[in-house]
């Protein structure tokens, strides 16, 4: 157990390394970056019934909600039950339906929804769901949903033994749902359209500013802040829209991402960016004891050469497992080769969790450490 744990330990280890190589810039699209404000999706939410179901429905006794939508179905229907009447359904599930109602949508058009089981039932796999309106966060209705569930998976049980491949509570329409109400969706403001960066970061919004205005003229777009950016569009919609679509395809490149450490305390999972750095510190946990320090190396050309004067730094990891003893010992900068040495003489995850937040707390870890 303690070896498999270490091999997939070691896998995150040059996952890592991998990042934290130099790598060459590479562009981006401002597509990529940023999105139109107010262009965006809405969520839809619906209360419905699926039927057709083999045996595997709501067991109604611990389910009365069930029993109840049915009964109001049928009345709606024209059909009365006599008072006192005792439904034992099996062949019936009480389901919520979700969906996003993508910008720009049209009366008629189809979306796809999920349908999820909210009572005991077994399996949704071979139903049918009901007419079901799908309202937004108004209380309005801007979708019908209705059609066959499909769910992804398969499972048996007989004599106690139960067998189940993937879910089979969750199922998916495609193209279940048709729009029946339009949401306005405003391209802009009067003369602007404002872009706003999918993360905060004042460098990149600069760099995008930038590129539109040696594209499309001077004073076209401006920063209001780390975030969101003005710009000056046509005032057609043909021209508007053709316009947007040639600043999408722009590209820049973004600022270096912010230095962050990613550690996952359920599953033991380490990652990092390349941006990660540590400084000079020293640490001992149990029975590791590791000290970590950088030395720069300066390297002169020979006389007249016309070489230039490069500065390196030299890395030399050497570990020592000693009960009780903190050995100082010569190592690189960065975080990836500390985590390799961890591992390399039997750090488990949680060793390794628990050192990285020391580190960050002591200020030795350059990076932002968030736990998850």
């Amino acid at each position: 157990m303690r070896t498999s744990i270490l091999k997939k330990v070691v896998w995150l280890v040059l996952a890592a390394n991998c990042t934290l190589l130099p790598a060459h810039s590479f562009a981006e699209r401002i597509k990529d970056l940023t999105s139109v404000q107010g262009v965006r999706q809405n969520q839809l939410l619906g209360y419905g019934l699926v039927v057709g179901l083999d045996g595997s429905g709501d067991q109604t006794t611990q389910t009365p909600f069930t029993v109840q939508s049915i009964i109001n179905m049928l009345s709606n229907m024209g059909v009365t039950l006599p008072p006192g009447t005792s439904l034992q359904l099996k062949n019936v599930a009480a389901v919520m339906i979700t969906s996003s109602l993508p910008a720009f949508a049209r009366t008629g058009q189809q979306i796809d929804v999920t349908v999820s089981s909210m009572g005991n039932a077994k399996s949704l796999r071979g139903g049918t769901l009901l007419m079901t309106p799908l309202k937004g966060a108004d209380g309005n209705v801007y979708a019908v949903a209705q059609g066959n569930v499909l769910v992804s998976g398969a499972g048996a049980s007989a004599g106690g033994s139960k067998v189940q491949i993937n879910h089979l509570s969750v199922g998916r329409i495609a193209g279940g749902a048709t729009v029946e109400r339009v949401v306005p969706t405003p391209l802009g403001e009067g003369e602007f359209v404002y872009l706003e960066l999918n993360t905060t970061d004042f460098g990149t919004a600069q760099r995008v500013v930038e590129a539109i205005n040696r594209q499309t003229g001077a004073e076209t777009a401006h920063a209001e802040d780390g975030r969101r950016i003005r710009v000056r569009a046509p005032a057609s919609p043909d021209s508007r829209v053709a316009f947007l679509g040639r600043i999408e395809n722009i590209e820049i490149q973004p600022q270096q991402t912010a230095a962050k450490v990613i550690v996952n305390g359920r599953t033991g999972s380490v990652v990092m960016n390349r941006s990660v750095a540590i400084d000079t510190c020293a640490v001992a946990h149990g029975g590791l004891s590791v000290t970590v320090s950088s030395e720069q190396q300066v390297s002169q050309p020979a006389l007249l050469s016309g070489g230039q004067t490069v500065v390196t730094e030299r890395a030399d990891i050497q570990i020592t497992q000693q009960t009780g003893s903190l050995l100082t010992l010569k190592a690189g900068v960065s975080l990836a080769e500390v985590v390799k040495a961890l591992n390399a003489i039997g750090a488990s995850p949680l060793d390794l969790i628990a050192i990285l937040q020391a580190m960050k707390a002591a200020g030795a870890l350059r990076a932002e450490l968030e736990i998850i």
